[in-house]
């Protein structure tokens, strides 16, 4: 599931806003359970800006499916390269990035 997340970044007033697009089922306990398939669902993000984490959050089953993140953050040019990198219950992960507009 390399690069499957969309990212949107743009830079205004010295404040970088970041909107990005998972592709994930987010397949939480309950629904695992009627499906008879084993739960996946995101736990963990972390996006980067070179070697400085900007934004980082563990997150549970109460995601959608195909969740959306926004966040924004000081600290970046326009041509920086934004990566954000995801990882679920099974232990996927994706890495994804976008310059910063």
């Amino acid at each position: 599931m390399a690069g499957t997340t969309k990212i949107k970044a743009k830079l205004k007033d010295g404040i970088v806003e970041v909107k990005a697009l998972a592709t994930h089922p987010m397949l939480s306990y309950q629904e695992a359970e009627r499906a008879k398939k084993e739960p996946n669902f995101i736990t963990y993000v972390i996006a980067k800006v070179g070697d400085k984490v900007v934004y980082e959050a563990s997150t549970s089953q109460f995601l959608s499916k195909d969740p959306y993140l926004k966040f924004s953050f000081k600290g970046a040019n326009v041509g920086d390269t934004i990566e954000l990198t995801w990882k679920d219950l099974k232990g996927n992960t994706d890495v994804s990035s976008e310059q910063i507009k």
